[in-house]
């Protein structure tokens, strides 16, 4: 499951720097992974009420939320991806379950 997500991940991010102009290099993995982790704090901090909710309701704002968190684990398994990780074999090491389809 993880190594197909994996791939559609990588798919679909090749397919958005191609069509912008995005190079891809080793640290750009990591900047972005940096970049959503900040854009889940803004969402976090705008549902909570640590920050400006821009007019946005609270279902606006947990969309919001939500998005920022699929765009993180799409940044964490692009990640993964690219240096080679086996991202199924540290669940089972570090969270003692084998991930399921």
């Amino acid at each position: 499951m993880l190594a197909v997500m994996m791939r559609q991940f990588e798919e679909a991010s090749q397919k958005y720097a191609e069509e912008n102009g995005i190079v891809r290099d080793p640290d750009w993995y990591m900047l972005k992974l940096q970049e959503e982790i900040g854009e889940v704090t803004q969402a976090w901090n705008r549902l909570t009420g640590r920050g400006r909710s821009k007019g946005k309701s609270e279902d606006e704002m947990k969309r919001d939320l939500a998005d920022e968190t699929a765009d993180l684990l799409g940044h964490v398994l692009l990640l993964a991806h690219h240096k080679g990780l086996d991202i199924a074999g540290s669940i089972e090491r570090k969270w003692r379950f084998t991930p399921s389809v």
